[in-house]
């Protein structure tokens, strides 16, 4: 289908009784924001922007002060289906630029687009699909959050033991409006877990499409009473939460099993300096324990006993398994693409499966900082201050966690709500 343009994007606007828009982005650390603007700014905000404060956005640098500006991508115009129908609510998601109009070099959506540019550049395109799980729990007599679950069910359970049916549904039929495209939901193996998958799409609108359904999820929750919870393992003695990703190698359209292997490998050498981004709290490697530890990086054909399986046997879908949801969707992909064609333009043989000779994944946010901290590809795939930023935070999190008298307190009040 071809993309919405500014003009059309106007036009829906007046035609169809829209009365807030919401201008979204996300911080540095994949948590969407959003400026809410009413119709009659939308042509001022297309065509120069809306400045925001960017020294209240988290992990935001660089900008001495100034504001920022952002500008709306009319091909993400989408209604909002849990807003009224009269008086509606669009959102877009947006660039952010200086005031000078030059892009903002935070901006992890914009530096994922020019990531699939340069893969396109050399010919090759990747598509992109997603299976994301997540806990639904009760809310107490404030409306706070709990950690008890809705139910009690188990993987793959039906109603009344799933208790989460009319919820999925809901989330399923609410994406469907806004354009995305589940293609199967069930209840998780975890008591409260669910599971929702993706068809695929192009990276940025994958990207796009995984923050939106974590405001979906989020959303469509607290209408029924309940809260929605990405946190890796909210549940000490529970199942993990994942966010599994298919990658889909082309190169004009044709399946190309020798370039397949040498994207595979660029992914498997990359996952442990990755990993802070990947894996990107204190929690998330209690998730990776649970999966067995230490985790050694390998492949398995169809298998799921290894952090990456392939798909096909040429070697042209893959699905990389150890990513979990509290990450940056954007800085994910980006950084998963460019290992792989790193992994192609150097030709790298692919290690036997199973994964001898890989070498492991931190067994730790601090562990994974390290190899972050050591990593000459992390700092050729982003800029320089960003790698920066993103890893002091991280650092300073979990020194604030380490020095906190209840660590699980701590996580209650810095984490859980948020995540």
């Amino acid at each position: 289908m071809p993309e919405i343009t500014a003009k059309e994007a106007l036009r829906f606007v007046q035609e169809n009784d829209v009365k807030f828009i919401r201008l979204a982005f996300c911080d540095l650390f994949g948590v969407q924001k959003n400026i809410a603007i009413m119709p009659g700014e939308l042509a001022r905000a297309l065509e120069a922007g809306i400045p925001f404060d960017a020294s209240a956005v988290p992990g935001f640098w660089g900008a001495g002060g100034e504001d920022l500006l952002l500008i709306p991508d009319p091909a993400t115009l989408s209604v909002l289906p849990w807003r009224p129908s009269q008086g509606r609510v669009v959102r877009f998601y947006c660039r952010i630029c200086h005031l000078d109009g030059s892009p903002y070099e935070g901006d992890t959506r914009w530096l994922l687009r020019q990531a699939v540019a340069v893969l396109g550049q050399q010919g090759y395109s990747c598509r992109v699909g997603a299976a994301c799980e997540f806990y639904l729990f009760l809310l107490d007599e404030q409306g706070n959050p709990t950690r008890l679950p809705q139910d009690r069910a188990g993987y793959c359970d039906i109603a009344p033991l799933d208790k989460g049916e009319t919820v999925r549904r809901e989330i399923c039929l609410t994406l469907e409006e806004m354009g995305l495209l589940p293609e199967r939901s069930h209840h998780g193996r975890g008591p409260g877990q669910n599971e929702i998958a993706f068809g695929y799409d192009d990276a940025l609108p994958a990207a796009d499409n995984l923050v939106t359904f974590r405001a979906v999820v989020k959303a469509v929750a607290a209408q029924h009473g309940l809260y929605a919870s990405f946190l890796p393992k909210p549940l000490p003695e529970g199942e993990g939460s994942s966010l599994h990703i298919g990658l889909s190698l082309a190169r004009a359209g044709a399946k190309l099993p020798r370039q397949g292997e040498a994207f595979l490998q660029g992914v498997l050498e990359r996952l442990g300096e990755t990993a802070a981004f990947l894996n990107p709290l204190p929690n998330s490697y209690e998730r990776l324990a649970g999966l067995g530890r230490p985790l050694r990086v390998g492949w398995a054909m169809g298998s799921r006993t290894q952090p990456v399986r392939v798909l096909d046997k040429d070697f042209s879908r893959l699905e990389v398994c150890s990513p979990d949801p509290a990450c940056n969707p954007y800085l994910v992909l980006l950084l998963l693409l460019q290992a792989g064609l790193e992994g192609i333009l150097q030709d790298r043989p692919l290690l036997p499966e199973g994964g001898q000779g890989a070498g492991r994944l931190p067994e730790s946010l601090l562990g994974a900082l390290q190899a972050a901290r050591a990593s000459d590809f992390l700092r050729r795939a982003l800029p320089e201050p960003l790698v920066a930023q993103y890893l002091d935070t991280r650092e300073r999190e979990c020194q604030e966690l380490e020095n906190a008298v209840d660590a699980a307190a701590f996580e209650e009040e810095q984490f859980f709500p948020y995540i």
